[in-house]
């Protein structure tokens, strides 16, 4: 009990916890008392207490990818006769509608295609700002643009400005998984390695680019390799440029098992438990002091889980997502449209409100059309 209270004091005064006193705190420290600091530490690091949310949309580039992660049943290989590269014609008619449902942008991502290089995004994303000047991007991620690095012989930081410069307006953490190779290799072999990941992600801070982290846990990791990847994430965190934003958010998520080839052919299924994610959300409060936002996966634990989340750590719901198909391909059944999305926020006892990418508050539009969830 001394070694907990120990712990205890040092994580309110945001001191950075190892890996190893993360993992004691997981195992032995009971989940009220972890809720109760978490919960400290929100009302210090988000003070107005409010619970905010977004509403964006998921359109993918393309579901061509040759990545071959083990959790994905979204992608189709080069060649497949479902294989596509969206075109703008789609773009300009669900950017439209993401406007009507009061969205303001697009999380632009897609798959490793081989033949889609650094022009190919460039000149997208300069097309859809020119159509769309008021429109955000928050595009791609570390393994894209390693794909996209490695097809051109180039460099991260050049990639990543030029990216910026056609308007690219923030990065999300896709494609972190666990960081650690030997989980890579098992789930996603394919993409790049944990330390490229972190690599980008630093370049990124250094050309200011606002980004965020995640983490897929619940499938062949352990508990030190979960805490390792925590520890990393702060670590780049703290190498950012004092200007810069660096990591606005953490979104940790389950894996969604059904059908995957995880599940297929390692028989690895997603066992976590509401108490465990609402633990880890609880630590990754108490493990990332030099990141703000913490955000309950609504999308893979469903609202009654997300609801007790925001009383552990988390300040932040997310997007509504109007629109999104991976993790949805792997059996993520859960869905909010904006009106649902507030009720559940104040069902919890907070007062919901509506941000951007850059986690300023946005003021309700006027007009918006509440959008019919049949995806």
């Amino acid at each position: 009990m001394q070694e907990l209270q120990s712990l205890y004091d040092r994580a309110i005064r945001f001191d950075s916890l190892t890996a190893e006193e993360g993992i004691y705190l997981f195992e032995h420290a009971p989940l009220a008392d972890l809720m109760h600091i978490a919960n400290e530490l929100r009302k210090i690091q988000v003070p107005h207490g409010k619970v905010t949310w977004q509403i964006d949309r998921n359109v993918n580039t393309t579901n061509v990818c040759v990545a071959n992660c083990k959790f994905c049943n979204f992608y189709r290989i080069p060649g497949h006769p479902e294989a596509y590269i969206t075109d703008i014609d789609t773009y300009k008619r669900k950017i439209e509608e993401t406007f009507r449902y009061g969205g303001e942008q697009l999380l632009l991502q897609g798959g490793h295609h081989p033949e889609l290089g650094l022009a190919f995004y460039v000149d997208l994303f300069k097309t859809l700002k020119q159509l769309y000047p008021t429109l955000k991007l928050h595009a791609l991620g570390p393994p894209e643009v390693a794909h996209i690095t490695k097809l051109e012989k180039s460099t991260h930081y050049e990639v990543l400005k030029a990216l910026k410069e056609a308007g690219m307006d923030s990065l999300p953490g896709a494609g972190a998984e666990i960081l650690d190779d030997r989980v890579r290799r098992l789930v996603s072999n394919g993409k790049c390695g944990a330390q490229e990941w972190l690599d980008i992600m630093h370049e990124a801070h250094k050309l200011d680019l606002t980004t965020s982290a995640t983490m897929m846990f619940g499938h062949v990791e352990t508990l030190k390799e979960r805490f390792e990847h925590l520890v990393k994430l702060r670590e780049v965190q703290a190498k950012k440029p004092e200007s810069a934003k660096g990591f606005l958010a953490f979104i940790p998520w389950t894996f969604q098992d059904v059908d995957t080839l995880l599940q297929r052919i390692r028989g690895t299924k997603n066992l976590t438990t509401p108490e465990e994610y609402i633990r880890m959300i609880a630590l990754s409060r108490i493990m990332l002091p030099n990141v703000k936002n913490i955000q309950a996966s609504w999308l893979t634990v469903g609202r009654k889980v997300a609801q007790i989340c925001l009383h552990a750590g988390a300040n932040d719901f997310g997007s509504i997502m109007i629109e999104e198909n991976v993790v949805s391909a792997a059996g993520a059944p859960h869905r909010f449209t904006s009106r649902s999305i507030q009720e559940c926020i104040r069902e919890a006892g907070f007062e919901p409100q509506l941000r951007n990418q850059q986690y300023e508050f946005r003021e309700m539009p006027a007009a918006i059309e509440e959008q019919v969830v049949n995806y």
